[in-house]
């Protein structure tokens, strides 16, 4: 009941049938402005256009790889709460979760496409929801930005009015701030097994996934959160016993000592070693802190697998070992 499939209808002569496990199950993790490019304004057009160049750059996957794609949605869900904002006086408000829902199968539905069209192999998205804890404390302190902008006193209106938590965005004005809580499980991970191990490039947890907490009946309530795309996917990597786990972003290496004079890459490196820089403050909370903490979360206590973070335009290189940072358990 509350799982979604849209499959595109493979190409004619395109058989949907179980992979070689020659290649390693594989999830990666699309950044959040694959689509939207900074300064770009986003139309459908742009952004179908950069889901062709995103699925392209998957092509430097061996044919065999069983692959899921996961991806965040950032500028999609800010547009889609600006225009709840917009329109408040004349439409019920969109909750976050179902404005996350939204955006899953709009991002969804253009990769698919482009990596059906790209891969030469059928593809297709999962409506995904996670599990979190209704006494995460970020449900008690909410830190995580969304929508529009407002000034003092129409934070207050907005506050008085809808009950929404209201904080300063320091330089840019007062703005909703929403609860990330961590993830613990994903409700549809039997679908996108058996899609996987069928051939079929799934796309999930788009936008870390629709935030739910699990009643001991099993029933689930929506909650109004964002929840971080790259520890959802790591989790979810995990449940899929993926071994290898591949985050693209807007750099080709992981850098420590950035700024500085003893500035470096990270080219090849071990959970150890990385864990001892997330604890010295190299990966600062606002950049690469929770990427990393994404990549721990997927390699501790997880031996033999491994985690590639790069851009996507470094990913054929990266995985021809020519740059890259990889982390091994």
């Amino acid at each position: 009941m509350l799982s979604r499939v849209a499959l595109r209808a493979p190409a004619r002569g395109l058989l949907v049938r179980p992979l070689s496990t020659a290649s390693p199950r594989t999830v990666v993790a699309l950044g959040g402005n694959a689509l939207v490019r900074p300064g770009e304004e986003g139309t459908p057009a742009q952004q179908a256009s950069r889901a062709r160049e995103a699925a392209k750059h998957l092509a430097a996957f061996p044919r065999d790889t069983e692959l899921v794609v996961t991806h965040g949605n950032g500028p999609q869900v800010g547009e889609i709460l600006l225009r709840s904002d917009l329109t408040a006086d004349k439409f019920p408000a969109i909750p976050i979760d179902l404005a996350v829902s939204a955006t899953q199968g709009q991002i969804g539905v253009m990769l698919q496409h482009s990596l059906a069209e790209a891969l030469k192999r059928p593809s297709g998205t999962i409506c995904t929801t996670v599990v979190v804890s209704e006494s995460d404390p970020d449900f008690q302190n909410p830190t995580k930005y969304v929508g529009s902008f407002y000034d003092a006193e129409q934070a207050k209106a907005q506050t008085a009015a809808l009950g929404w938590v209201m904080k300063e965005d320091p330089g840019r004005g007062w703005r909703r701030v929403v609860p990330s809580p961590k993830p613990s499980g994903i409700i549809e991970v039997e679908s996108v097994r058996t899609l996987v191990s069928s051939g079929v490039v799934v796309v999930a947890c788009g936008g870390g996934g629709v935030p739910a907490v699990q009643a001991a009946d099993g029933s689930l309530k929506a909650v109004e959160a964002v929840v971080d795309k790259d520890l959802s996917s790591a989790l979810l990597a995990r449940a899929l016993g993926a071994t290898r786990f591949i985050i693209l972003t807007a750099v080709d290496e992981v850098m420590v000592d950035y700024g500085k004079d003893t500035q470096r890459s990270l080219r090849d490196t071990g959970v150890s070693e990385l864990r001892q820089h997330a604890d010295a403050g190299q990966f600062p909370p606002g950049s690469m802190g929770p990427k990393v903490e994404a990549v721990l979360a997927f390699l501790e206590g997880n031996p033999g697998t491994e985690v590639l973070v790069t851009s996507p335009e470094a990913l054929g290189d990266a995985l021809a070992g020519k740059c890259g940072t990889w982390v091994r358990s």
